[in-house]
């Protein structure tokens, strides 16, 4: 059964194992990296900034796991409370996993606990243009295409454009 549990500093090995292997992969969708990022040491200083965010209560890092492993990881960023009450979230999986619906379940869980525990109106989400994998999960999820945002982020060394998705928290 896969799950979406907080990140901790005892995670930092296994995400060097699976993000190493996922370099060559995922470099078109994300930053250029540092090689330091893909060791466990690397990861150790990743996951120090995110649960740094998260006590602050501006940021969510989860795991994403099957069957007792990682496989990926998503997190919800940029939390703004008060009038705003959004945020954005940004995953990633192993290519194992990918096109089996965990990364679908996984979102799933996450806009729950977004609008449930933290009271959110909003979950924004942007992907590459032709990332059509990413733009799938987010359909699944009620996310709805509202823009595009032009050279949006530094994405596999240059500005790249990105479509912008968001899903409301449902009203009653």
């Amino acid at each position: 059964m896969d799950v979406l549990r907080i990140l901790n500093l005892d995670d930092a090995d296994e995400l060097a194992v699976v993000r190493a292997a996922e370099r060559d992969r995922l470099a078109p969708y994300e930053p250029e990296r540092e090689e330091s990022f893909f060791t466990a040491d690397g990861q150790r200083e990743e996951l120090k900034q995110l649960i740094a965010a998260h006590a602050a209560g501006l940021a969510y890092p989860f795991g994403v796991v099957v069957d007792g492993r990682l496989v990926g990881a998503l997190t919800l960023t940029g939390v703004v409370r008060r009038a705003f009450m959004s945020c954005s979230v940004g995953y990633w999986m192993s290519e194992r996993f990918a096109g089996h619906g965990v990364m679908t379940r996984a979102l799933q869980e996450a806009t729950d606990y977004a609008f449930g525990h933290l009271g959110l109106h909003r979950v924004e989400a942007a992907t590459l243009v032709d990332n059509q994998a990413s733009q799938r999960v987010l359909a699944k999820n009620g996310f709805e295409r509202y823009g595009l945002a032009p050279q949006y982020l530094r994405i596999a060394g240059r500005w790249q454009d990105h479509v912008l998705f968001q899903r409301l928290a449902p009203t009653s």
